[in-house]
Parts: C-alpha cells; structure tokens; sequence
C-alpha cells in the first residue's frame, strides 16, 4: 500500500474539520498529520456523527498501515472494503488466490478495534473472519494506542 502523501492527509483531516465545525484549528505539522485526521475521526464518533467518507477512507488506510508495520507478514489479509486490505502477521505464506486467513470488517468496526474503542470479542459479530491465524485480539489496538 503506497504511502498517503500529506496534502491528502491535510485535505481529509480539513474536510472532517469543517463537518465538525472546527474551522478554527491550526492544523498540525505534517508529522503529526496522521494522528489528527485519526482524532479527527474519533471526535465525529464521539459527536455521534458519521465521518466524512475522504477521512474515513484515509483513516481505515493508516490504521492498517500501521497494523502491518507493526506485524509484517503474509499469512492474514484484513480487509475493509470498499477502502483498504492488507496482508501481516508472520506465518505460512500464501502466493495465489484468496489467503487461508482472512479478517474482513466495515469502517466503523475496524477504526473502533485498532483505537482500542472496543475489543475484538465485543464485535465478532460483526467481524468475518476465517483461518487459524484470524484473530487481530492480542494485536490490537495499533500504536499509539496501546
């Protein structure tokens, strides 16, 4: 997965903004652009709104970013359709076809597990997930919210 550059953090973290009503923020430095577009996500949440789709697109994206970063490897692919999949976990790898450990959720449900919102046995219901390696729990949340 390619890198988001800062000026598609910085147009997604001020489009979230101005749903909030929090046009009078002065935005971040671009090293802490990643951190308030994730915030920003949380505070649309916390205000029991939806997220704007640019926000919520680049936040499912970073979040999984950061679960691969911090657990490289091929054996689990995650997947948040429509807007990001990964492959981690270090294990058998698998090289055609679909992987035999697959996570697939929605938007809302994987932004709340890798923030540590919530925990993986409270939304199993909502969450897909087949293999013997299929189980984010003791991987999640992703930094820095551990």
């Amino acid at each position: 997965m390619a890198r988001l550059r800062p000026e598609r953090l910085r147009a997604a973290l001020d489009d979230q903004l101005i749903a909030l009503g929090r046009t009078d923020e002065a935005p971040p430095p671009d090293a802490r652009l990643e951190d308030a577009v994730v915030a920003a996500v949380l505070a649309a949440y916390d205000a029991g709104e939806e997220p704007v789709r640019s926000a919520l697109r680049v936040t499912v994206r970073l979040l999984l970013e950061r679960l691969a970063t911090d657990f490289p490897g091929r054996s689990v692919e995650v997947r948040v359709p429509p807007y990001a999949a990964v492959q981690c976990v270090e294990g058998p790898r698998h090289t055609r076809g679909t992987p035999p450990n697959v996570i697939e959720t929605d938007a809302t449900t994987w932004i709340m597990l890798a923030t540590g919102r919530t925990a993986w046995d409270e939304v199993r219901d909502r969450i897909s997930a087949s293999g013997e390696r299929a189980d984010l729990s003791s991987r999640l949340p992703v930094r820095p919210y551990r």
